[in-house]
Order: structure tokens, then sequence, then C-alpha cells
């Protein structure tokens, strides 16, 4: 499961299960209303990413060996991630342009698992990072939960997610944060 800690503007800490490790990516900032949530500052904020996101703690940041090149190919890559994952929760598919991106970077050699630890051959690059990122969202987008990527139901939270569970019922990113702030609503709401 992929998973990102977060934090909302309240200050209410909450976990987001994304479904999918290109869906994390999107929660390390970004352009416009994201950027003030912005992690990746510089290449060892990218390697500490990939690191604990990407590779479970499976190496460690120094086995990541990214540029500052790399960085700005993961931020664009990010907000192909973004727009792509927007639309398709809209019932859209991707852009063109998103499209021929993400199939660019899915081309190039993905990070190589191996049998014995720590799991994948090292040292591990950028390059490699962005294709399984962009390979890992085609599946997301061709395979079985491509009907399943959605916006929180909540109103004012435009966390995208694919809803990973059984009965595809998920509404919410997080229950501990926009699930409860709406049944607190509705709990007052019956009171009156």
């Amino acid at each position: 499961m992929s998973r990102v800690d977060m934090r909302s503007a309240e200050g209410i800490e909450f976990v987001v299960d994304t479904g999918a490790p290109c869906l994390d990516l999107l929660y390390t900032g970004g352009e416009g209303d994201r950027a003030r949530w912005e992690t990746l500052h510089a290449a060892g904020d990218l390697a500490r990413w990939v690191a604990t996101h990407l590779l479970g703690r499976a190496v460690a940041a120094a086995a990541v060996d990214v540029t500052a090149e790399d960085l700005i190919r993961a931020k664009e890559l990010r907000e192909v991630l973004w727009r792509t994952a927007n639309r398709s929760a809209d019932g859209d598919g991707p852009a063109a342009a998103d499209s021929a991106a993400l199939d660019a970077a899915a081309a190039r050699p993905d990070i190589a698992p191996q049998l014995r630890p720590p799991g994948v051959v090292t040292p591990v690059t950028g390059s490699q990072v962005l294709s399984t990122l962009a390979r890992d969202a085609i599946g997301l987008l061709t395979g079985p939960y491509a009907e399943r990527i959605k916006r929180c139901a909540a109103d004012d939270c435009a966390i995208v997610f694919a809803d990973t569970s059984r009965a595809g019922t998920r509404r919410w990113c997080s229950m501990a944060r926009c699930g409860n702030r709406d049944k607190v609503r509705a709990h007052r709401k019956k009171e009156k």
C-alpha cells in the first residue's frame, strides 16, 4: 500500500492511502497552491523520498543517485501525474501531451529488482526512478483500478487517490480528516 503522511492547513495530521506510488509523488508539492507544501527542494530531498516512499526504505538515500536535472524532471513528471490523475477522477483520459510524456519516461529502464538484499540493484538512478513512476502510472491507468481514481468527497479537499478497497466505495482521502468532518457535520445537522 502507498501511504502519505500529511498535515492540513488547520494542523491536523492524517494519513492518506493513495493506492499507488505514482500518486504518492503528487503530495510532495507542486505548482500553484500546492507550492506551499513543496518538499523536493534539492536532489537529496528526492533521493530521501525515493528511499522512503518508492523503495520502502529497502536502500538508504545514499544509494539513490539523483541529480539536480533529475529533480527538475521529477517535478515535471509530478505535474503530468497531477493533471492525469485529476482528469481520470473527472472521468477523462490523459491529455495527448501527458500520455506522450508518460510513455517517454516509461520507455527507459526502470528500477531493477533483485532477489537478495537490498531487493533492488543499486545505485538507483534518477532516470530509473522516473521510469518506475511512469510505469506505475500507466499500470494504474490501464489496470483494474483505472475506474477507481477518485477525488476526496469533501467539498474543500482536492486529494486524489486510487480506491483499492474491496467494495470500491471509498469516498474520503482519510477518515481521520475529511470523513470525520463529514460525520460531525451530519451529526450536527441531525441535532438541529
